[in-house]
């Protein structure tokens, strides 16, 4: 049988009941599927073959831009998750360039971006909608492409979703399948047989899992079979609503302020300060929920407490400034200092009482052992 408590969090597992058949189509009219977002941006770029430079906001995923620097040259522009949106001033541009805008944890307007992009019309902006595919953004976006990791969100081995708003044509995945989506659906697969009692030991699956996502890493090959015929089955808004409500739950059981809060609050403007529990809350939205700590050692010690009891926080994402990086500081020290608190539809309301009592058990016993000082030191 599954470890008491159960896990919440780390990858998702096969979940054929949630291939419901049901709720309005989502996927767009006209849209090419890749193993990954990254092999279909990279598609992309192959198509438009650009004169110029590929623009990246520098709180993003650095092992994708790393890939990506290996094909275009990178250039980087500040957008923080802080709730004030890209600092324009950052993002500077010329002939031949492309833009890749980031709604990060879903919870980024793109109305300024369209205001941008009539400013610069010259310019070819390609949005990710990685972490809310079917929000109000990704489906009002006027943007002359978009695209989405589906796995991030949906319970699929692979699926990087390539669509253009304006119509525009679109490349084709070229190859075959990577060996990556098999060893993700075994996974899937195992855990499945693992949550239903069979004796799957853990580490079978978990290794599985993270084999398979060092090999997807920029596969432009098509999704796997499974992929392509589950996605239609899968009520994606209801997954989209389920996110968001438990989201919200966690934190209104954080922070009583929280219970008011829209169904998707924007992310705070960051300050240094946190409170007395050694973190804050960064709102929530359609993609879980984001926390600021103290400093990256009351990070990564609240990340191991957490484990311990079986919630699998990942950090979103980890910047070495010894190897390659944003060479943003901003970006690099909230990166140090942040994590993702991973309640989302597979979650039960127990799984995310569970969760708040975890924290706060966490949050007293820091109290207790740190001494009366002054504020935090800044990020």
């Amino acid at each position: 049988m599954p470890a008491v408590p159960p896990d919440i969090g780390s990858e998702f597992h096969w979940d054929p009941s949630l291939l419901t058949g049901g709720g309005p189509p989502w996927l767009p009219p006209r849209h090419e599927l890749f193993a990954t977002g990254c092999g279909a941006l990279a598609a992309l770029l192959l198509r438009l073959s650009p004169a110029g430079r590929l623009h990246l906001p520098t709180y993003f995923c650095i092992g994708v831009a790393e890939w990506l620097s290996a094909r275009i040259p990178i250039a980087w522009y500040r957008h923080l998750p802080d709730g004030r949106g890209p600092r324009w001033e950052t993002l500077r541009v010329r002939d031949g360039d492309l833009v890749l805008a980031q709604n990060l944890f879903g919870r980024d307007d793109g109305s300024p971006w369209l205001d941008w992009m009539r400013a610069h019309p010259g310019i070819v902006v390609v949005e990710d909608h990685s972490h809310d595919p079917v929000g109000e953004w990704a489906r009002a976006s006027q943007a002359p492409y978009a695209l989405a990791s589906l796995r991030k969100t949906l319970p699929v081995p692979d699926g990087g979703l390539l669509w253009s708003p304006r119509g525009l044509d679109l490349p084709r995945p070229a190859g075959g399948a990577s060996p990556g989506t098999e060893l993700k659906l075994a996974g899937m697969l195992l855990k499945a047989a693992w949550l239903a009692g069979r004796p799957v030991p853990r580490e079978t699956f978990r290794s599985l899992q993270g084999r398979g996502e060092g090999e997807l890493l920029g596969s432009g090959g098509p999704a796997h079979a499974l992929t392509a015929a589950a996605l239609p089955l899968l009520d994606a808004y209801a997954i989209r609503r389920r996110d968001a409500a438990n989201a919200r739950a966690l934190t209104a059981a954080l922070s009583p302020k929280a219970a008011s809060q829209p169904d998707i609050s924007p992310t705070p403007a960051i300050s240094p300060a946190v409170d007395a529990s050694g973190w804050r809350l960064l709102g929530a939205g359609p993609f879980r929920v984001q926390l600021l700590c103290r400093s990256q050692n009351g990070r990564d010690a609240l990340l191991r407490h957490l484990a311990a009891h079986h919630i699998f926080a990942p950090v979103h994402w980890r910047q070495d400034r010894t190897a390659f990086w944003s060479g943003d500081p901003e970006a690099a020290a909230l990166a140090d200092r942040m994590l993702t608190l991973p309640v989302d539809h597979r979650c039960s309301p127990a799984d995310v009482r569970r969760t708040a009592e975890v924290l706060r058990a966490a949050a007293e016993s820091a109290a207790q052992r740190r001494p009366a000082t002054g504020p935090a030191p800044a990020a």
